[in-house]
């Protein structure tokens, strides 16, 4: 009888070896999904951030082609700006804003929309665990985020006379003979900013 307890100590402890191992392990790839989870979230608000730059930069145009540019109803395709400035520096802000790192932001068409890719790498690494080389692991992650005007007119309508505007069910009126910029509604409501799938 004290044979066999002795014998079973060994297996006990190669047991328990195996056991902590696997914790470890665990462990380590919860470490590795949690810094993929945190870039991932970084790169949406970055990518984000970017389009609704450029959808307010849009708007501006908007306002200003209003009763000056016979083709002002162009603008309501969502036609961006591919140097706009603003777009990268609201996405490095908000890259920043969630401990990461702006790789690089570009202008880019998802499904026909214009959008912007934001591409970022964390400020923190995955950390320690057992397995070698991790923790001077940064995760890497990247992400589109499109503008989808909203609104339907006639093709047929004469950008000098008034021009109603049928946005998701939203009645819009232009008239570029009297119009004032201000008077413009949200650019939410005439362009929606979402991730590309």
């Amino acid at each position: 009888m004290r044979s066999d307890r002795g014998a079973t100590l060994p297996i006990y402890i190669w047991l328990t070896g195996i056991l902590l191992f696997a914790a470890f392990a665990f462990f380590a790839f919860a470490q590795a999904a949690s810094a993929r989870n945190g870039a991932q979230s970084a790169a949406d608000a970055a990518a984000l951030a970017a389009a609704q730059d450029a959808r307010d930069e849009l708007m501006d145009r908007l306002g200003e082609a209003v009763g000056q540019d016979d083709n002002w109803l162009d603008w309501l395709d969502g036609e961006l700006d591919p140097e706009g400035a603003g777009a990268a520096a609201a996405a490095q802000q908000l890259a920043a804003e969630n401990d990461s790192s702006l790789l690089g932001v570009q202008p880019v068409t998802r499904n026909g929309y214009p959008g912007f890719q934001a591409d970022i790498q964390t400020n923190y690494t995955v950390g320690d665990s057992i397995i070698p080389g991790t923790e001077g692991m940064k995760a890497t992650a990247h992400a589109v985020a499109v503008i989808k005007p909203r609104c339907d007119f006639d093709l047929d309508a004469d950008p000098e006379k008034p021009v109603e505007l049928d946005c998701d069910g939203e009645i819009v009126e232009i008239d570029p003979g009297d119009f004032d910029p201000d008077e413009l509604p949200d650019a939410s409501v005439l362009f929606a900013v979402h991730l590309a799938e």
